[in-house]
């Protein structure tokens, strides 16, 4: 386990909206470098990079051209080193976006395996035998090929499905074991291009849709295997290179498949939306200030999962992402507060989504742009100063248009202001770094009542107490000491506190 990733809190970014250099209304390379210090300002020390390798932007960068090559417009594979180099030189790791399950229909290899012409990409993707053959229960492109066959995809219709093999052979005349020579080969090519940027300088990856590789596998056995493989390989090779895995199942993500850490996602009525989002618009999250959230539905899932993988990974808490709408969508400002002190205290490894430091807004109603759909919203530019588009660019022409509102939140306008989502984060992210028990690792004890709201949790010496109500409240208080941060009031007598609405008190047992 690399020892960096206890005290790691990663910065997301996107990087066709983060900030524009060269005025082609694109977010680049050389706009993240120009943003470093600004990463390491906000207690971010290390970053999660969304694609950048070649692609037609058909779902974003998430459909690969070229996995060796930087898409010209961020930038130059020269220019991802120096990044990489500067980076490093500020105390920041960077993890780059790995997308093994599909590639583009641009891609080499799937060119390649289109032909009709036998190659040693011909078994890259998942091909039937007969064009006539397409079975419903798979999402097969018809028609399209020289090649007489069709072939699967994952999403898209222009991310054809690359072959890890299938666990269950229903129809053997066209599906190969995860143990033929042609399917370890495509986990030995995702392989080769991890270590291509490992050797340039990349700490490691996010894995996109890690359980996703192979195919009739419901119990994911198979593809944990695989995976199993990349974590010795990187052991070896890469000891203190790290990945995380967009799964949301800890038990089969880093107990199994090895991942160091595994994504809490937004399932609707999981633990994570519970917290957050759950309801109509989160009128039943436990962030809400109505009340109607319910803190023991989340511990019931947390907890276990918790305890059956700290000893081997981390759960990572996320703000938001770049595929579901921000939060700023469902809660308020002072609800927002309380969030980002929940999750920046968890144990884990926590991810700061670009924007959501100083509560950047979801976009509603804006065209869908580069396959984004429903996601377009919150994959609007960063927004910097009160200048052209926000400080994001100088162009005419954006990637997306920026936040219209006369108060629209800026670095510019919020970095200053005490009563600001930006002071909290920055607040809590310190904290979490000046005390041991706040970082990655630890035991955590759970407290809450019949009521379930408000609640606690322990690690170490420190509790953390939550009124995500907007009344005051009353709780028993198990342990008590030295308040170290507060969000509201709280005021400890007689084996209770007392609460402020929508509060928050970081406190040390005997301080």
């Amino acid at each position: 386990m690399p020892n960096w990733l206890n005290d790691a809190v990663f910065y997301e970014i996107y990087p066709q909206s983060f900030c524009d250099t060269n005025d082609d209304g694109i977010g680049d390379i050389e706009g993240i470098i120009s943003k470093l210090d600004y990463v390491k300002s906000l207690g971010c020390n290390a970053i999660w990079l969304n694609p950048i390798y070649d692609s037609p932007f058909m779902d974003a960068g998430y459909d690969v051209r070229n996995y060796k090559k930087v898409a010209e417009r961020y930038g130059t594979n020269d220019d991802l080193v120096r990044l990489f180099d500067e980076a490093h030189k500020k105390g920041i790791k960077i993890l780059l976006d790995l997308v093994p399950g599909h590639t583009s229909d641009q891609n080499e290899w799937f060119l390649e395996a289109k032909k009709a012409a036998k190659s040693e990409y011909s078994n890259r993707y998942i091909f039937t035998k007969s064009v006539w053959d397409a079975p419903p229960q798979y999402r097969m492109m018809c028609g399209l090929c020289e090649r007489d066959g069709n072939y699967m995809v994952n999403y898209f219709s222009s991310q054809p499905a690359l072959n890890y093999g299938f666990h269950e052979i229903t129809h053997p005349e066209w599906q190969l074991p995860c143990d033929h020579p042609d399917c370890l080969a495509t986990a030995e090519a995702m392989k080769d291009v991890m270590r291509f940027w490992l050797d340039k300088g990349a700490d490691g990856f996010r894995v996109d849709m890690a359980d996703s590789l192979v195919k009739n596998d419901d119990d994911k056995i198979a593809t944990a295997k695989i995976w199993r493989g990349v974590r010795d390989m990187l052991d070896t090779e890469y000891p203190n290179a790290a990945m995380v895995a967009e799964w949301c199942n800890p038990e089969r993500a880093i107990n199994n498949a090895g991942f160091h850490m595994d994504f809490y996602l937004d399932h609707y009525g999981n633990g994570y939306s519970r917290l957050f989002r759950y309801g109509e618009f989160g009128d039943q999250a436990v962030f809400n200030p109505n009340g109607k959230g319910d803190i023991k539905a989340f511990a019931d899932e947390y907890l276990p999962n918790y305890e059956k993988t700290k000893d081997n990974g981390y759960i990572s808490f996320m703000t938001n992402n770049h595929d579901m709408p921000r939060v700023t969508a469902y809660l308020d400002k002072e609800a927002i507060k309380l969030v980002n002190a929940f999750i920046f205290t968890m144990p884990g490894v926590p991810f700061l989504y670009y924007g959501d430091e100083i509560g950047m807004r979801y976009q509603k109603g804006i065209v869908s742009k580069e396959g984004g759909y429903s996601r377009t919203g919150s994959r609007t530019p960063m927004q910097w100063n009160s200048g052209k588009n926000l400080g994001f660019s100088t162009s005419d022409e954006p990637y997306l248009a920026v936040d219209k509102s006369a108060d629209a939140p800026t670095v510019e306008n919020q970095k200053d202001d005490p009563d600001s989502i930006y002071k909290v984060v920055t607040d809590i992210i310190a904290l979490r770094h000046k005390y041991d028990d706040l970082k990655g690792n630890g035991e955590l004890e759970f407290m809450y009542e019949e009521g379930k709201i408000p609640f606690a949790y322990k690690r170490g010496n420190l509790v953390m107490y939550f009124n995500p109500l907007g009344e005051s409240a009353v709780m028993n208080a198990k342990y008590t000491g030295k308040t170290v941060y507060a969000l509201g009031n709280a005021e400890f007598a007689d084996g209770k506190v007392t609460m402020s609405p929508q509060s928050f008190a970081l406190v040390e047992i005997g301080g």
